[in-house]
This record gives structure tokens, C-alpha cells and sequence, in this order.
């Protein structure tokens, strides 16, 4: 969040003053600004400081920084909900691999991204497509707790994917990881999608994870 000058912290001599009703009282001598500020109650704030003079205005400086942070917060929720991250599986994943990609695809869909599922095969894998298809509805059905599928599995060449959309943020529960672990989800997450490793947290048994075929 952007810092602002308040009160005796701004150092220009003189102001471009606005009043708290926003109206433009001109160019004024930082102390008539500050005093005129005292006078209804409330700060007098730099909202411009590359302005020559600085432009300050007379507000309420913690309403005003409050609006701010839930701006700063509504903006990185907007930023979070437009990235996907794409996790891949093979129908022969290791249940403890399987877990591991299950907290960081809970992790990612808590904090409002997208997560595409790729089930991939390689080699005479494709001849096994129906053990693709059971292992993405059972990813599908680990995660419903914080993400719906947009549409049933596709397969596209020698991928099955599926997208999902995280839950609206009150209906989403934790299954994977803890609140106290991993962050609420508007805190800000890495750049590096999957490769980003989460906080070690107590790893539970997927009731329905995969066997190695």
C-alpha cells in the first residue's frame, strides 16, 4: 500500500489545499492547512506529492488508509482469481505424491486461483485411459471442499484435463492443509506456480487416493 504524508509529517512550506466537502481553496502556507485542518476536526493528508505544490487534502486519515488496505485487498483477490496454475499427474503417482500435490492444489484454489488438473500419459499409459479417468474424478471428489469443476474431463491428445474454480470464499473448507499453516487465502502467494513448495503440514491419508497401478 502506497505511504502517505499526514499532519506533521509533510514537508513542503506550502499546499494545494481541498477541503474535506473537496472543494479547492488554492495555495496555502502549510500552517494555515494544518490549522484549518484541526479546526474541522480531522488530518491533513499529502494526496499528491508530485504536484508543485503538493496537493493535501483535510480527511480522516484512518478512514482513509482503510479504504486504501480494502482496495490493496480487493485488487490481489481480482490478480489471484485470473491465474491458473496447472498441476500434472500419471495414473501411477505415489500416494505420497499424490498428497503432496493435493496441498498445493487445496493451497491454490483457498487463495482464489484456478488449478488445471493434466493427467498425463506416457507411452503405453494410453492404453490405460479408463485408470486417467477414475484417478481425475477421484482428484475431482478430494477437492470439492474448495474448487468445482468447470465441465467433465477432456481428453486432448495424450492429456485428460479438467479446470477447476475455487468456492465462493465462506463455503470453502480445508482438507489438505491448515488455515494456520498455509495462510488465509488473501495473503500474497509466489510466483513460481507448483514448483513453490508450501509449509510442511501433518499430512493426512487421502480416504480415496490412488494405487500404483
Amino acid at each position: 500500500m502506497q505511504e502517505y504524508r499526514a499532519n506533521h509529517r509533510i514537508r513542503a512550506r506550502e499546499v494545494f489545499l481541498v477541503d474535506a466537502e473537496g472543494k479547492k481553496l488554492g495555495v496555502v502556507g502549510l500552517t494555515e492547512a494544518m490549522a484549518a485542518a484541526r479546526q474541522a476536526g480531522l488530518d491533513l493528508v499529502e494526496v499528491s506529492s508530485a504536484s508543485n505544490p503538493p496537493v493535501c487534502k483535510i480527511l480522516d486519515f484512518g478512514k482513509f488508509r482503510y479504504e486504501l488496505a480494502k482496495r490493496d485487498r480487493e485488487a490481489k483477490r481480482h490478480n489471484l482469481a485470473a491465474k491458473v496454475k496447472e498441476m500434472k499427474f500419471h495414473v501411477n503417482i505415489d500416494p505420497h505424491d499424490y498428497a503432496t500435490k493435493m496441498r498445493h492444489a487445496e493451497e491454490f484454489l483457498w487463495k482464489g486461483m484456478k488449478v488445471k488438473v493434466v493427467m498425463a500419459f506416457r507411452g503405453r499409459e494410453m492404453q490405460h485411459q479408463n485408470l486417467g479417468q477414475d484417478l481425475v474424478r477421484t482428484i475431482r471428489a478430494d477437492l470439492k471442499l474448495v474448487g468445482l469443476a468447470d465441465a467433465d474431463p477432456k481428453l486432448i491428445g495424450k492429456n485428460i484435463t479438467m479446470m477447476l474454480t475455487p468456492l465462493p470464499v465462506k463455503k470453502r473448507v480445508r482438507r489438505w492443509t491448515t488455515e494456520e499453516a498455509e495462510g488465509a487465502y488473501e495473503e500474497e502467494e509466489g510466483e513460481n506456480g507448483v514448483s513453490e513448495e508450501a509449509q510442511d503440514t501433518p499430512e493426512k491419508t487421502p480416504s480415496s487416493s490412488p494405487t500404483p497401478s
